[in-house]
Formats: C-alpha cells, structure tokens, sequence
C-alpha cells in the first residue's frame, strides 16, 4: 500500500520547507528514482554530490530522454508558433519581441526589453501599483511566439496523474475550458533573477555574464486565471505527485552550440497546490503574446524563470524532475558557495529603486519629492528609509501603500538640497522577517539576485 507523499498539502497544512523536499528528492535519487530531462548525467551526479545530497555517485538509472522526443512532448495540438513580427508601423529595437518598445519607456537588452524607471513618473503622470501592459519589461530566452489560442491546448501527463497518461495520451484543456473553471485574480510581481546584475560590475567591481539588467527587469500587474491546483486535481492529480514541470511554447534554447530545448523548469507540488496560478489575463485584458498568451504560470514570489511563459504542456510526476533551468541555470555559484553550486534558486530578494532617472539633475534651493518603490520575494515591506548624503544619514521615507506579499510599496521621501554639486541617492528596505538590503551583495558568477543598496546619482545644479 502506497505511503502518502509527506510534500503533498491540504488547505490546513503548511506548506513544507525545502529541507523536507530535498529529503525526499536525496531518497528517490539514491532508488534510482530521479529522472532529469535534457540534463547530462555527469552534471547532476556532480551538482548533487557537491551539494551534500549524494555522497557518491548512487545506484541505479537515471533517465534521461532524447532531447528531440522530450522537445516534441511540449508541443500543443494546434498551437501556431509563428515568426514574431512588429506591429505594422513600427520598428523594433528588439527582434523577436512584438510589441513597440518607444526609447522613453524601454532600454533594449539583447534579447529583452527594461523597462525605464523614470517612465514610471513621467509627463503622462504617474504609474500605479500595476505596471500597464505596454510599459512591462519583457524577459524572453529566444523569442515571442504567436500562438492560435482557438486551437491551444494545455497538455498534462505523467506518473503523479491518476493512470499515468504519457505524452502521447494526455488530459487535455482548451482555453475555454479553463475559463469555465473558477477564477482568481492576484496582484504580483513578475521579476528576473539577474534584476540588478550590472550593479555586480559597476558598484562592487565585479563582473559577471549576462543581461546586463540596472532595475527594470521586474513589474507588477494583476492576473486572473485559474489557480493551478484546481486544473492539477481535475486532472487527477495523486497523493504520490511530488514534481510539476511546465514547458513552454517559445523556440528552442541554443547556447554555445548546445540545444536546451524549450524553456521549462520543475515547481515542487507543493508550490503548485499553494499559490500558482494559470493565468490568461493580465491587468483586466487578455494576455498579449510577449507576456505569455495564451496562457502563462504566475508563481508569486519566486524568480521569473517559475513563471514559464506560453505554457503548452505540464508534466506531474511522482519522482523528482530537473532540466537545465534547474541545474545548468538559476543556481548559485561562487567562494561563499559549495563547490558543485546552491540549489536552484526560488525566493526573490529585497530590493528598492527610485522613479527617478540616473543622473537626473535637479534644481538647488527646491523642494523635490522623490518617490519610488521597495519589495521582496518573502514577506510585505516592513519600512524604507532613504539617504540623500551617500549613506552617511537615513530619513524614514512615507509608504504609500499597504504593503502586501509578492508586490511592491511605492514610497516618497521630500528632500531640499541647497548646494549645486553631485549626490549619490539611496534606498535601503527592510521586510517583516527582518530581511534588510545590504551594503554589499554575496558575489555568484552568474550575477543573480543583487540585492544591496543601488547608488543612484544625481545632479543639483
């Protein structure tokens, strides 16, 4: 007789931590239980040894799929990915990203588009708690597919559903059928892990690969979907799952000549069953193809990288799933971590960014309110405080809003400088278990998860 997954959760539950997680991956790992799609053996032997969750190289079969079935597993009956092309009219800085991206609210970035910090507070007035639709960052590892949602469908299968269909026969939903389900809306953060990254270089003389994002790669909106518990237990979901993996719809991932396949990383089921949702509408209106249409995960609270775009199929599973977002990508390496690397990455950090632009210059002997916006992955802001002196003093800045888990708080301080010259702004937040930005960021190679205080510059003239 099975024993119950000590992961799965009821609405009375708590959701169980990552140690307990872990334990359960570390036993069926050790059964030879684990499988990883399109992730080499050898490296997840040695990131796990490295990370204490093996202490030699287990017994037994890892599986691991050809890549080319497992990229044709993701793939929805019906669903059209089609060149992404601009709107008629204009021209993008960005190929592969479809909506206009106008220089004062975007700054391109290879693949992706940050959003501007000072469009927030611009000669249109201000933006609220929700970032518009038009002004959202954009965060794609290829590029936008354009996608049929008439003929869409969202494929689920695997060994955690009731009779183990495969990919072949899976339970499937069209969009109107998810619609049909009952709803939610949430308001939440979307934010990139390497959020901050170029601060690595510029601010602690350390560089690092990758985007390099100032502030921008994150935004807020309100979502409505359908929570996805609610399509997991329609869909048979047993007491045995223990991981959910959501692939997307976007081309495949080739980075230095190797082919990743598309973009797709594990949740434990927990996560699953507390607060993701499947979301087909943002801020009022249907998803548009850069933010995930026709549908997308929204994973409150953790990196972008959860909240998989363009979602064609989930695989639930009652053994530990990993791909390369899990192991070769979003994990942490460097001095102040193990040798084989953290484990994958999930909670955001604190951080704070003013609606202001760098090198701003701003009128002597005025009174100007500055304004901007804190948050954290784990818990609602507690209090931001401000230095306009180069961190030698802080004033309390006033919050602006109730702060709330998985968003931000926009706040204001007023500041008279009476002397021309240069400054040096900060913002230093602090959220309710105590979490406070720093003056310096633990250093990891690939330039994740900046969270200390941002020198922000000015000009008094």
């Amino acid at each position: 007789m099975p024993t119950a997954n000590p992961l799965r959760t009821t609405p009375a539950s708590p959701i169980p931590g990552e140690a307990a997680y872990d334990r359960l991956r570390r036993r069926q790992w050790s059964a030879g239980e684990a499988r990883a799609d399109g992730v080499e053996r050898r490296t997840l032997l040695r990131m796990l040894t490295a990370a204490g969750v093996l202490a030699a190289p287990a017994a037994g079969g890892l599986v691991v799929p050809d890549r080319a079935r497992a990229r044709t597993a993701t793939a929805a009956p019906g669903a059209l990915a089609e060149p992404p092309t601009a709107l008629a009219g204009t021209v993008s800085p960005v190929p592969g990203i479809v909506k206009p991206l106008p220089a004062e609210w975007f700054l391109p970035r290879g693949t992706n588009a940050e959003m501007r910090w000072d469009a927030l507070r611009d000669a249109e007035g201000a933006i609220g708690r929700h970032v518009p639709v038009e002004r959202f960052f954009v965060r794609n590892h290829t590029s936008t597919p354009v996608i049929d949602a008439d003929s869409w469908r969202l494929r689920l299968f695997g060994s955690g559903l009731r009779g183990g269909p495969d990919a072949g026969r899976p339970v499937e939903f069209g969009l109107a059928d998810l619609r049909a389900l009952p709803s939610t809306r949430i308001s939440a953060l979307i934010e990139c892990a390497g959020n901050g990254r170029s601060f690595y270089a510029t601010q602690q003389n350390q560089p690092v690969p990758g985007t390099p994002w100032t502030l921008g790669g994150v935004g807020s909106a309100q979502w409505r979907g359908v929570r996805l518990s609610e399509v997991l237990h329609r869909a048979g979901l047993t007491r045995d799952a223990v991981d959910v993996l959501p692939s997307g719809l976007d081309p495949a991932y080739v980075s230095g000549g190797v082919d990743f396949g598309r973009v797709r990383r594990p949740l434990p089921v927990a996560k699953a069953l507390d607060d993701v949702l499947l979301a087909y509408e943002m801020n009022g209106e249907p998803l548009t193809p850069d933010h995930g249409a026709p549908l997308r995960l929204v994973v409150p609270g953790w990196i972008g990288i959860a909240s998989i775009k363009w979602v064609g199929s989930i695989e639930v599973a009652d053994q530990p799933l990993y791909s390369p977002w899990n192991t070769d990508f979003y994990r942490m390496f460097g001095p102040d971590y193990p040798a084989g690397g953290s484990a994958p990455v999930t909670t955001q950090v604190v951080k704070s960014a003013f609606e202001l632009a760098r090198d701003a210059v701003l009128a002597a002997g005025r009174e100007h309110r500055l304004y901007g916006r804190s948050w954290s992955g784990a818990a609602p802001v507690r209090r931001v405080e401000v230095s306009t002196d180069g961190g030698r003093r802080w004033h309390r800045a006033e919050l602006r809003d109730e702060p709330r888990a998985d968003n931000w708080t926009r706040w204001s301080l007023d500041w008279r400088p009476d002397r021309p010259g240069p400054y040096e702004l900060r913002a230093r937040a602090t959220d309710r278990r105590g979490n406070t930005q720093p003056a310096t960021s633990v250093f990891n190679r690939e330039g994740y998860l900046f969270d200390a205080v941002v020198v922000h510059p000015v000009t008094v003239a």
